[in-house]
């Protein structure tokens, strides 16, 4: 392998972590509702297809988050088995995803669970990867999903 065939490599390799981190970093907003790490993790045009919930900016998916899990008791979003294609500032993630919901209050006895993937589409951009796209597929649903909701 060439100098430069290893300074490839090993950057595309960087590349790689610094994507899963990105994905990684939705989950952590979301189980610990710190709704600012979601500036870090998509750029302010992002789009997203949640199945029955669309939208057009990082706002409208912020407020998409909020209010299905602003009222919700605990939660934990497990990403893994990252499928990811690098083409320079431009990137494909596919990640299964494992998204535990615990009730709160009255219902915290009560659960739902979503086994599915997360289809994103990344852009570099001068303060790292950040997310422009993602779209959602549920595959398998477990509970009861009316502990979803505003707080």
């Amino acid at each position: 392998m060439t100098h430069a065939e290893r300074e490839n490599h090993v950057g595309k390799a960087a590349d790689r972590l610094k994507i899963m981190e990105i994905v990684g970093r939705y989950a952590l907003a979301a189980d610990s509702r710190d709704w600012k790490l979601l500036d870090e993790t998509f750029v302010p045009e992002a789009t997203g297809d949640f199945g029955r919930f669309r939208h057009g900016d990082r706002e409208g998916i912020r407020a998409m988050m909020r209010a299905h899990l602003d009222g919700c008791g605990p939660t934990q979003h497990m990403l893994g088995n990252h499928r990811i294609e690098i083409d320079g500032d431009s990137a494909r993630c596919v990640s299964l995803i494992r998204a535990f919901h615990a009730g709160a209050g009255e219902r915290r006895a009560v659960t739902y669970e979503l086994f599915g993937e997360y289809r994103d589409e990344l852009v570099r951009t001068p303060r790292g990867w950040r997310i422009r796209h993602r779209a959602m597929s549920i595959f398998h649903e477990i509970g009861d999903d009316s502990i979803l909701g505003p707080g």
